[in-house]
């Protein structure tokens, strides 16, 4: 196996901007604990050496499925919050860092991968490309506050209430994304992003993204470590995949039932 194969995420250090790519493709790019502590290190990384852009894309067939809940029945509640704090760490780290963003997105993405993608400034997707928060159906409070700044308070009550999927053109006529670009167009989006970026000095880009972006990390971490800690965690994730399980098979058995039918 190669070493990029075995790397969960991999960083491309150009002048003008660093590409992380999300780099479990058999996983759909699910936010494992060492994808999230790998993301940090960068995202660290690139505060710390003025990185002017930083850009998030995933390998294979999606951007993020989101949290990784591989072996959650044998980790304990603590260590489940824990991951999730993490994650939230990494979600304000991006929101409020020092360097613009730009999130490229394509296929079935999900939960927290969903919370990344908005967590950035800039966001395209490719298009038909899909997203849904499922978080709150286990009662997870994450990113709730920064996708309602985003869309507004209306859809992001109606998205999270229903956890609808929605797709780019839903996408883009709430606001959550501001295009849909084939990836073949994804270099030189990259190119123009990073241009304008570099057309204000520094200090200029520093106040352009203080001033932009209103936020109470404090309080998106209280919500968060509040619903993640209240008793039942492992419980409720439990009775969310089984349902989830279910869903999926109705809706792989009705798809061949009307497949069968047209034919």
């Amino acid at each position: 196996m190669s070493e990029a194969a075995q790397t969960p995420l991999l960083v491309d250090k150009q002048a003008t901007h660093w590409v992380l790519t999300l780099n479990r493709p058999d996983k759909r790019n699910a936010l494992s604990g060492d994808l999230i502590e790998a993301l940090l290190s960068a995202v660290q990384q690139a505060k710390a050496q003025q990185v002017p852009l930083l850009v998030l894309q995933g390998a294979g067939a999606n951007f993020s499925a989101g949290f990784d809940f591989t072996g959650y029945e044998d980790q304990s509640e603590g260590d489940l919050l824990l991951r999730f704090v993490r994650i939230e760490t990494l979600l304000q780290d991006i929101a409020y860092g020092p360097f613009a963003t730009l999130a490229l997105a394509h296929g079935n993405n999900f939960g927290a991968g969903v919370d990344l993608f908005a967590a950035c400034r800039h966001r395209y997707c490719a298009p038909q490309s899909k997203f849904r928060m499922p978080g709150l159906k286990f009662g997870l409070a994450l990113g709730t506050r920064r996708l309602a700044a985003l869309v507004g308070e209306s859809h992001a009550y109606s998205l999270l209430e229903t956890t609808a999927t929605f797709n780019d053109e839903r996408a883009q006529q709430i606001g959550f994304i501001q295009g849909s670009v084939p990836p073949a167009d994804w270099p030189a989006l990259v190119d123009k992003v990073a241009a304008s970026t570099l057309s204000l000095p520094p200090e200029s880009r520093q106040y352009l993204r203080d001033l932009t972006r209103s936020g109470n990390r404090d309080g998106d971490m209280a919500a968060l470590v509040a619903s993640a800690s209240a008793p039942g965690l492992k419980e409720r994730i439990r009775v969310y995949r089984e349902e989830s399980a279910v869903q999926a098979a109705a809706a792989k058995s009705a798809a061949s039932a009307q497949s069968m039918k047209g034919g």
